[in-house]
């Protein structure tokens, strides 16, 4: 291995390099800990990387940067070291203190082999995507928060919400705690996916947080979520968390900043107060993650209880739709800041208002923010997937701003209109499973065109569209009911039961989920789950 010497000329070099050293150590003060921390490990014979370092002593790489160019060292590629030689010459540096203690350290070494799964797990999951601030946590990480949420709360039957799961923490807790009850809600479809894949036991959910948290995602007594580090997402996510919980619950929150930038932690810290909730504890640097050097790779996580005033301050803060959430792409706070002209802008992420209808179609109802001037009644884009619109309606106009393209399917799946038309910009084609409920076409504008499909023939085609034409329903007994009409028109009987078990053999996930909250894998599945329920008809009659 190429070793390439810093290289020093006698006393004078030392002390140069030393006052370099001490003036950065004097000028950080108390905080200089980080950097004693890091020059320890720096001294004691290992080779490092930037990323390693950054990560191991929770320290922002800018900080490091700054140690590292008061030090002589030795390098291998990318590698680096204090020279063996020259340790001793900063060993009354060094911090006399480790870390701060992780409170379940000492249980890791009892789950070697989970954790062993759980790198082979992270190293094979979706890669991560910087425009929802995707970075992923260490392995050892996500056990660690597993094994603290079984240190302080009895999680045999204990319901447990997962706000986003980028990091799959809920495949950890299910491979330690497998008695859990664990459910994920997320908008990354391929999250949803590989976790289903992994057939653990946990029920995935697909939402956008910023429309709303699905039905079946309540009544939880522990929450937990790694969000965006943004005053507004960190709020979002949390303000969800907490709708997801019982009266009793607790939310654990991962939340980094850099030790450069207190004003951030501070106005984050501010969007918990206004949620009204109590700090329970904080455990330090307890979060490491594959990135995020600006942060030293490291987030604190948060134990919060929401109070009596918790769940009227949540009401309001989720009454103001904010779609710019992340720190990263065109989602980002600052891009919406940069982007929003003054009269719309509301707060930061405020969706500006469509442009007017066009003459050739004349809308019944208006969804999302439409301009002032026009007359017809209009539904918030947050309402609209969230319960049904109690008139019926034949042609809707849908207002989709920038960053909410994902949710398209369900909001077209929202509705029984003739006629949906959608304005937005980088709409994606429809789904297939769709294709059994819209033709669809869009313009050079991007605008797209759904509209609804006559009642299929077939009898599987029947249950299908019965299901779609009812998104807000629970999923399975909208089938259930398909099945037993189906069964009727034969001239036979079919008990609900004997449907229920029908659906299970068939789709075992279908059970308290609605359409609008599937992920498009089980939706896509459907078609062939149905149609093989219906082909078990006639030997269960």
């Amino acid at each position: 291995m190429e070793r390439v010497d810093a290289g020093r000329d006698g006393v004078g070099q030392v002390r140069m390099e030393r006052d370099g050293l001490e003036r950065l150590l004097g000028a950080a003060g108390a905080e200089s800990r980080r950097l004693r921390h890091a020059l320890a490990l720096l001294c004691d014979g290992k080779w490092w990387t930037l990323a390693s370092l950054v990560r191991s002593t929770a320290t922002s790489r800018r900080t490091i940067e700054a140690l590292l160019r008061e030090l002589p060292l030795e390098r291998a590629g990318d590698r680096f070291r204090v020279p063996l030689t020259h340790t001793p010459d900063y060993q009354d540096l060094l911090a006399v203190a480790p870390p701060p203690e992780d409170p379940v350290a000492h249980l890791v070494p009892h789950y070697a082999h989970v954790l062993e799964r759980l790198t082979e797990l992270i190293a094979g999951a979706p890669r991560s995507r910087h425009v929802l601030d995707h970075v992923s946590a260490t392995p050892d990480t996500v056990l660690r928060r597993a094994l603290l949420l079984g240190a302080r709360y009895w999680l045999p039957g204990t319901r447990l919400l997962c706000v986003g799961d980028h990091d799959l923490t809920s495949l950890a807790v299910k491979l330690v705690h497998p008695e859990t009850d664990v459910t994920v809600v997320d908008i990354d479809e391929r999250i949803l996916a590989y976790i289903d894949d992994q057939e653990l036991g946990v029920r995935t959910r697909w939402a956008d947080l910023r429309l709303g948290l699905p039905a079946s995602a309540r009544d939880h007594d522990l929450a937990l979520t790694d969000p965006p580090y943004t005053p507004e997402g960190t709020g979002l996510f949390v303000a969800r968390a907490v709708e997801g919980l019982t009266d009793e619950g607790r939310v654990l929150l991962a939340y980094g900043a850099s030790e450069r930038t207190p004003m951030l932690a501070f106005k984050v810290q501010q969007a918990l107060s206004e949620l009204n909730l109590t700090y329970e504890a904080i455990y330090p640097d307890f979060n490491r993650y594959f990135g995020a050097e600006a942060i030293g790779s490291a987030a604190d996580l948060y134990i919060l209880r929401p109070t009596t005033k918790s769940r009227p301050a949540v009401t309001s803060r989720l009454s103001r739709l904010t779609t710019a959430i992340y720190t990263q792409g065109p989602q980002s706070v600052e891009s919406a800041q940069n982007t929003l002209s003054a009269p719309h802008r509301g707060h930061p992420g405020a969706p500006s208002p469509a442009p007017g209808l066009p003459p050739d179609f004349h809308a019944d109802l208006l969804v999302g923010d439409w301009p002032k001037d026009l007359p017809q009644p209009r539904v918030k884009l947050a309402t609209w997937p969230a319960k049904p619109y109690a008139a019926a309606v034949d042609r809707v106009a849908i207002a989709v701003p920038p960053g909410l393209e994902a949710a398209l399917p369900r909001l077209l799946l929202a509705t029984r209109a003739a006629h949906v038309r959608v304005i937005g910009t980088g709409l994606q084609p429809l789904p297939d499973v769709l294709a059994t409920v819209y033709t669809s076409s869009t313009d050079d504008a991007g605008t797209l065109d759904a509209v609804r499909l006559p009642q299929p023939d077939g009898e599987a085609a029947t249950v299908l569209r019965r299901i779609l034409d009812n998104g807000h329903a629970k999923l399975a007994n909208t089938w259930r009911e398909g099945l037993i009409a189906v069964a009727h028109a034969q001239g036979t009987t079919l008990t609900k039961n004997e449907a229920r078990a029908l659906i299970r053999e068939a789709a075992p996930w279908s059970d308290d989920l609605t359409p609008l909250e599937a992920p498009l894998h089980r939706l896509s599945a459907l078609p062939q789950a149905v149609a093989a329920t219906v082909s078990a008809l006639t030997t269960t009659t």
